[in-house]
């Protein structure tokens, strides 16, 4: 049986510090080129956008780490004022927005705070599931600076990507898994980030409590589980 890392992936890495590695693949090159791109932004914002577990947050802290930024949870939103919020460091991430916008008090602090930054020519990185475009907005001001903000978007992931987060994720549990395993999970699995965690969880469960190594016949028992429930 091959080990996990004789799988060769043609994948560039990027290192945020103190994280783990960024893989960067077509579906998520674009987002990564618009973070690498600061401070030469068009506007005071950028979107992250993309599915769960696509990889907002990972690279929303690599922003964090290039510019010092300070990340503020969005239930701020509705607790301190854009100034407080302001005065929480020189540029601002917020991750996870989707649930507060629609919210009339949230909308009025993010649309005071993008004033505040764009006037001192600060910058707020944001991620969300939905784009701008989707949003139903509360406040016509904001949604039109939000609409016509950059937003880097984070697609389904192609096969080399998804295949190279399967191994991570394995090798991060200290589980080796062979080619066989990949190329069959590969093809009979959901397309995302999301179900490339259930899958190695429960196939981490499952080989712990029978004392087994992940093999076929295992994944081929973890992906039936999985579609029953």
């Amino acid at each position: 049986m091959k080990a996990a890392q004789q799988i060769p992936f043609d994948l560039q890495h990027r290192t945020a510090l103190g994280r783990e590695d960024f893989l960067i693949a077509p579906s998520n090159r674009a987002a990564s080129q618009w973070v690498d791109r600061w401070p030469d932004w068009p506007a005071p914002l950028l979107i992250l956008s993309g599915p769960a577990a696509s990889g907002k947050s990972h690279l929303a802290a690599v922003w964090q780490d290039m510019t010092g930024a300070e990340n503020v949870k969005p239930e701020m939103l509705v607790s301190k004022s854009a100034e407080q919020i302001a005065q929480a460091g020189e540029h601002i991430v917020i991750d996870g927005v989707d649930p507060w916008l629609g919210e009339r008090g949230a909308e009025t602090t993010l649309f005071h705070l993008y004033n505040i930054l764009k006037e001192e020519r600060r910058n707020l990185l944001v991620t969300m599931r939905m784009t701008p475009t989707d949003a139903d907005f509360a406040i016509a001001d904001l949604a039109s600076r939000w609409r016509a903000a950059p937003v880097a978007v984070i697609d389904a992931p192609d096969d080399d990507l998804l295949s190279a987060v399967l191994v991570k994720q394995f090798g991060d549990r200290q589980l080796q898994v062979g080619a066989d395993v990949i190329a069959y999970v590969l093809p009979r699995m959901e397309r995302s980030f999301a179900a490339a965690h259930e899958i190695v969880t429960l196939a981490d469960r499952m080989a712990l409590a029978e004392k087994r190594p992940v093999s076929v016949p295992l994944m081929r028992r973890v992906l039936a589980a999985l579609q029953e429930s």
